[in-house]
C-alpha cells in the first residue's frame, strides 16, 4: 500500500485509481468530485488516472436542495 492525503489526513490505500479510491471510500455514484494537487479529475477519466505515493487529494461532496 502507499500512503497518500485525502482532504488533508493521510491515509493509507492499495487503490491504484482514482476509480478504486472512490470504490473504497464508498463514494456516491454521483454528486461527488475529485482533485489531484488542486486539479479537478473528471469522472469519465477516473478510471485512467493513477494515484501516486504522496499524491494529494481532494474529494467534494455536492449538496443538493438548500
Amino acid at each position: 500500500s502507499m500512503k497518500v492525503t485525502i482532504n488533508n489526513k493521510e491515509t493509507e490505500t492499495q487503490a491504484k485509481t482514482i476509480r478504486e479510491l472512490a470504490q473504497k471510500l464508498d463514494l456516491p455514484a454521483t454528486g461527488v468530485a475529485v482533485a489531484i494537487s488542486n486539479e479537478m479529475v473528471p469522472r469519465d477519466e477516473w478510471e485512467n488516472t493513477l494515484i501516486t505515493e504522496g499524491a494529494d487529494i481532494v474529494i467534494v461532496k455536492a449538496f443538493c436542495g438548500g
